[in-house]
């Protein structure tokens, strides 16, 4: 679980990630230890209910069929259907998705709506894909889910790799297959069949609520004079960045999966943003200097946001992070391991079951106005989301100063109570 750090040619550093799935259990088993518990319950939530591998054709463009391998994890249906996105990446494992579908758990219970946790996974890399090969894929992999997923209990959605076309192509094929039209099948798709205003933006803009939430916990209110680097600069990130700069933060890094760009006076984030899409990255943005995602972990800030992978912060470079808080805008982005440094720092972590619950909350939207065929506007969306992220904030911290314990311990300890309850309610079948 340790991970470790080389030192390339260039001197930066490149981290070796350790496993996502020991990361949660330990996460799971730190948190129990604080709670009364039944151990038949504590014992139930730490497997997944379900585990499901598929091994599947898809013909190239040239007429070659290659086979694809991909995973849908069920961890828990104990609040009610799964719920979890689905990454293409060549960096896909089971024990990944199992990990991402234990958080998904206490994500869900942690806001306090009635879903459990899921996660899928292809390993492909989607880039080298076409876009009538990546339609292939997606329907093919989409028509294995089928005995899995329904509106009633699976949703998948969109993560890294996939985005609201691919989301499209699983509506679309499991609708052909019902016979009829089904948008709740999945959330994150486009508005025009039943996607939800403010989805795409929802994840970093709860991250930044979140901030804003800690930072006003501390005492710290004078926007402009706060600094924030930002790990990851897609979907998730990219929002969060856009967000802070319009409320008046200074963010001062960011990068993407080849490395960043870093200007201590402030980088202009629509700029960057423009950058990125019309270059394929941030790297070489002129109104900074290159910075490796490494290095810019332990860059000094006020706010580091890490929106990439997990298992970025880890004891080998937890002891030299400058910045005072860290809001996890990423799926375990820190090893337990780094967490002890961190705490014994005074560093303060809003974990990723709080921070980075934005997207889930706003999918549960859209699911509930897909049901009940009646949309909202933006403003609403954004009303309920600033609602539910801010209670589930409150709570936490509750939770952290009643049981003297660091938010992740009490994020975690609300959730798996929360499950654990509605388990013992509902009882063992049969």
């Amino acid at each position: 679980m340790v991970a470790t750090t080389i030192e390339t040619s260039n001197n930066h550093r490149q981290l070796i990630i350790p496993n996502a799935y020991q990361t949660a259990i330990a996460q799971y088993h730190r948190a129990t230890e604080h709670l009364a518990i039944d151990d038949n319950i504590i014992e139930f939530l730490r497997y997944p209910r379900r585990e499901f591998t598929v091994n599947f054709p898809v013909r190239r463009d040239n007429g070659k069929v290659d086979m694809f391998t991909g995973y849908r994890v069920h961890h828990s249906t104990v609040l009610g259907p799964s719920k979890g996105g689905i990454r293409y990446s060549t960096d896909v494992t089971l024990d990944e998705v199992r990990a991402l579908a234990m958080w998904m758990s206490w994500k869900c219970a942690l806001v306090n709506i009635p879903y459990g946790g899921a996660k899928g996974g292809v390993i492909v890399n989607p880039k080298e894909l076409s876009q009538a090969e990546l339609e292939r894929l997606t329907r093919r992999y989409a028509s294995e889910l089928i005995p899995l997923i329904s509106p009633h209990s699976d949703i998948p959605a969109p993560d890294m790799g996939t985005n609201e076309q691919v989301m499209a192509w699983i509506m679309d094929t499991y609708s052909m297959t019902a016979g009829y039209s089904v948008p709740a099948i999945v959330t994150g798709k486009p508005i025009i069949i039943g996607g939800s205003q403010g989805r795409t933006e929802a994840t970093g803009r709860g991250v930044i609520i979140a901030m804003m939430e800690s930072l006003k916990q501390r005492g710290q209110g004078n926007r402009t004079d706060i600094s924030v680097v930002i790990q990851g600069f897609g979907n998730v990130g990219s929002n969060a960045a856009v967000y802070a700069h319009e409320l008046g933060f200074r963010v001062i890094a960011v990068s993407d999966v080849n490395g960043g760009v870093y200007n201590p006076d402030g980088l202009d984030i629509p700029e960057v943003r423009d950058y990125c899409q019309e270059n394929g990255g941030v790297m070489h943005y002129p109104g900074g200097e290159p910075v490796s995602n490494a290095d810019l972990l332990t860059l000094p800030c006020d706010i580091l946001i890490p929106a990439a992978m997990e298992g970025q912060i880890t004891a080998s470079n937890a002891s030299d992070i400058q910045a005072d808080i860290i809001v996890e805008a990423a799926n375990g982005p820190t090893t337990p391991d780094a967490d002890d440094i961190l705490n014994d720092r005074g560093i303060m972590i809003v974990p990723d079951i709080l921070a980075n619950a934005g997207g889930v909350i706003v999918s549960y939207f859209e699911w509930v106005q897909d049901l009940q065929a009646f949309s909202w506007d933006k403003d609403e969306v954004f009303r309920q989301l600033q609602r539910i992220m801010v209670r589930a904030y409150d709570e936490t911290s509750n939770m952290a100063e009643k049981h003297h314990v660091d938010m992740r311990m009490a994020a975690q300890m609300t959730a798996i109570l929360r499950v654990a309850e509605a388990m013992k309610t509902r009882g063992f079948y049969p």
